[in-house]
C-alpha cells in the first residue's frame, strides 16, 4: 500500500508536525508497512499490529526521547522502531547484522532499554523516574506492558515499590487477553470484569498499591489515547491507564487466530493467508516430540504432570493440555513459582516435567538450587530452545544452560543427540531418579523421521561410541553431535566420536580412555565455552589422565553474546559449524 505520510516520519518530531485528522491515516499507513514487512522477512506481528495507535499516541503527545518509553517484552515495539529512524532499515530486522526484533539501547536512543524477557518494564521505568528525581531533571517516565506479563512477580514487586516512591511514572497496561498464548490466572479475570475501575465488591487493585488508576480505555480510539496521554503529561507520581486493544488489529487473520499470528513466519500480504505446508514427510519438531512423549508417559504414568510458564504452544505443553486438562499447568509469565510449584509437588510424590525455555529457566535459578536441588526433589526439566536460537537473539539464546546448571550439586544433566535420545531420557526419567534432571534440546527439528520407537532405559552418565578412529577423538554434546556424526560419514573421516548424552554426572571412563588413546580431542557444544563440556574434560584430563596429555580443542560458544540471524551464521561465527570442524581435523 502507499506511505505517502509515513514515509515523510524519519523522527518523531517529523509525526508531531501533522495535523491530528491526519493520524488516522498515519496508522493506515503504518499498520500496512508492518503487515508487508513481516509477510516478507517474518518476525513478530500480532502484537506490533495491536498497539499501532498506542504507538502513534505515545511519540505524537511525549517528547521522547527526552521523554523515556519502555516496552515491555518487545514484540510490539515494531511501530516504535518505524517511527524513530528505522524505517528504512527495516528489512533487515532480525537478520544478520540487522536492526534488532527487540528494543536495543545499541541501537537507538529511543530504545532507552534493551528488552526481550518479560516484565522488566515498570522496574527499568521506576529506576529511570527516581535517577531524574536524584538529579533533579524533568523527564516523563513511561512503561508500556501487557496484561500478560504484568501478572509476573517481578512486575507486581515493580508496583509494590512504585506506589511508595512518589516517582514519576506512568504504567501503561495494554490489554488484550492474551501474550503469546492466552493469558490466564486471577488477574486476568480480574481484568476482564473490569469496565470502570470501580470494581463490585473490591477495591481497584491498583489503586491499592496507591496508582493513580483510569480507564479502561479504546486503545484503538486516536483522538481519546492522545486526550489521555495530554491530561497524563500534565501528572506526576505513580499512575496506571488501562488500556484494551485488540492483539492483530486490521488483519483479520490476526484478530481470528491470535497464538499463530503472533509470529505467523512468512505469509501473503493481500490475503494475510499463510501458505500450507505439507510437514508430513518431514522429522518432528523436538518440542512436538516432547509433547507427544509426555502424552505418552501420561497414559502409563498416572502421578505425571506438565507445568509450563506462558508458552503451552511454543513448548508443545499443549499437547499434554488437550490430553489431560486436569494435569497440565500454564501458570503464567512466573518461572520462579513453576519451578517451586514442581519442587512442592515433587514432595508429594508427583512426577512434575516442568517445561521451560532455557534462556527462561535463568529467570527461576535460585529456585533450581534452593527450592529443588538443595532438598534432591526429582523435578524433570525440559529445556526447550538450547542452543543459538536464531534470529530473536542475544536475549533468547539458550546458550547458558550447560554452563550455569553446571556447577549445581546434586542435578543431573542431560541433552539428547536426537529425539529418540530424548524420548528415552523422558521415559528414564519418570522411572523415579534420585535426584532432579535436566534434558536440554534444540529448537528445529530432528533428523529421524520414524521416531516414535519403543522407550528404552538409558544409564545415567553413559555415553554412545558412534564411530571408532585412531589419532583424533571429538567428543559431542546434545543435537550437535549429528552434525558431527555427518561430517564424518560424508568425509569418511578416520576419527572418533562419542556421544557424551550426560554433562552430570560425566562418564569419566569414557573421557579418560579417549585422553590415553588419542593424540588429540576435540569437544564440540553449543553452549558457553566457560563452564561446559570442554571445561569438563578439562578438568578430567588434568586431575586423572595419565601423562603426557593429548592435545585438547575445546570449540563451543565464545565469552560473548552472540547476536541474531539465522542459526546457520551465528553457528559459523561461533565457531561450532561443520566448516569450522573440518577445518580443524584437517589441520590436525
Amino acid at each position: 500500500m502507499s506511505h505517502d505520510l509515513l514515509s515523510q516520519i524519519d523522527l518523531p518530531a517529523d509525526l508531531r508536525r501533522f495535523r491530528e485528522s491526519e493520524l488516522l491515516q498515519i496508522a493506515q499507513e503504518l499498520r500496512g508497512f508492518i503487515i508487508d514487512a513481516v509477510a516478507a522477512k517474518e518476525g513478530h506481528l500480532g502484537a506490533s499490529l495491536g498497539v499501532v495507535e498506542l504507538t502513534i499516541a505515545l511519540h505524537y503527545v511525549f517528547d521522547t526521547p527526552n521523554d523515556l518509553l519502555v516496552w515491555d517484552v518487545g514484540h510490539q515495539a515494531y511501530g516504535h522502531k518505524i517511527l524513530t529512524g528505522r524505517r528504512d532499515v527495516f528489512d533487515t530486522n532480525r537478520e544478520l547484522n540487522g536492526i534488532s526484533g527487540f528494543p536495543k539501547r545499541a541501537e537507538s536512543e529511543y530504545d532507552t532499554f534493551g528488552v526481550g524477557h518479560s516484565s522488566t518494564a515498570i522496574s527499568a521505568a521506576l529506576g529511570m523516574a527516581m535517577a531524574s528525581q536524584l538529579k533533579g531533571e524533568k523527564h516523563k517516565h513511561i512503561a508500556i506492558v501487557g496484561d500478560a506479563s504484568i501478572a509476573s512477580g517481578m512486575a507486581f514487586e515493580a508496583l509494590n515499590h512504585a506506589g511508595v516512591s512518589g516517582a514519576d511514572l506512568l504504567v501503561i497496561l495494554n490489554d488484550n487477553a492474551i501474550g503469546i498464548d492466552p493469558a490466564v490466572g486471577a488477574l486476568k479475570d480480574y481484568l476482564t470484569k473490569t469496565k470502570s475501575g470501580k470494581e463490585t465488591g473490591r477495591d481497584n487493585i491498583f489503586e491499592s498499591l496507591n496508582f493513580d488508576y483510569s480507564g479502561p480505555i479504546d486503545g484503538h480510539d486516536l483522538p481519546k489515547l492522545i486526550a489521555e496521554f495530554q491530561r497524563q503529561s500534565g501528572l506526576s507520581g505513580p499512575r496506571l491507564l488501562h488500556v484494551r486493544t485488540v492483539k492483530g488489529k486490521g488483519l483479520k487473520q490476526a484478530e481470528q487466530d491470535q497464538v499463530r499470528y503472533h509470529a505467523p513466519g512468512k505469509f501473503d500480504k493481500i490475503t494475510g493467508d499463510i501458505p500450507a505446508k505439507d510437514e508430513s514427510q518431514l522429522p518432528p519438531k523436538f518440542q512436538d516430540v516432547f509433547g507427544h512423549t509426555l502424552v505418552e508417559l501420561s497414559q502409563q504414568n498416572e502421578k505425571i504432570v506438565g507445568i509450563t510458564p506462558a508458552m503451552p504452544t511454543g513448548s508443545s505443553m499443549k499437547i499434554m493440555m488437550d490430553a489431560f486438562p486436569k494435569r497440565a499447568f500454564d501458570v503464567g509469565i512466573a518461572e520462579q513459582h513453576a519451578v517451586t510449584l514442581a519442587a512442592g509437588m515433587a514432595t508429594q510424590g508427583v512426577v512434575p516435567f516442568c517445561n521451560i525455555y532455557s534462556t527462561f529457566l535463568q529467570r527461576a535459578y535460585d529456585q533450581v538450587i534452593h527450592d529443588v536441588a538443595l532438598q534432591k526433589l526429582p523435578v524433570i526439566f525440559c529445556l526447550d530452545r538450547a542452543g543459538l536460537v536464531g534470529q530473536d537473539g542475544a536475549t533468547h539464546h539458550g546458550a547458558f544452560d550447560l554452563a550455569y546448571l553446571n556447577c549445581i550439586p546434586d542435578l543431573i544433566i542431560a541433552a539428547p543427540m536426537d529425539v529418540v535420545e530424548l524420548r528415552h531420557m523422558m521415559y528414564t526419567s519418570q522411572l523415579g531418579l534420585p535426584l532432579p534432571i535436566a534434558i536440554r534440546y534444540p529448537r528445529g527439528r530432528g533428523h529421524i523421521v520414524q521416531w516414535q520407537l519403543p522407550f528404552e532405559k538409558i544409564e545415567l552418565g553413559t555415553s554412545r561410541l558412534l564411530s571408532q578412529g585412531n589419532r583424533i577423538a571429538v567428543l559431542s554434546i546434545g543435537s550437535i553431535g549429528l552434525m558431527v556424526q555427518e561430517l564424518i560419514q560424508q568425509e569418511q573421516l578416520d576419527i572418533t566420536h562419542i556421544d557424551m548424552r550426560f554433562l552430570k554426572p560425566v562418564d569419566e571412563t569414557q573421557v579418560l580412555r579417549v585422553l590415553e588413546n588419542h593424540d588429540h580431542v576435540i569437544t564440540i557444544e553449543d553452549g558457553t565455552i566457560l563452564g561446559g563440556l570442554g571445561s569438563m574434560v578439562g578438568n578430567l584430563a588434568f586431575a586423572k589422565a595419565n601423562k603426557p596429555l593429548p592435545q585438547l580443542h575445546v570449540l563451543g560458544i565464545p565469552d560473548s553474546f552472540i547476536e541474531h540471524g539465522p542459526t546457520a551464521d551465528l553457528h559459523q561465527l561461533a565457531g561450532i559449524d561443520r566448516g569450522a570442524l573440518l577445518q580443524l581435523i584437517q589441520s590436525l
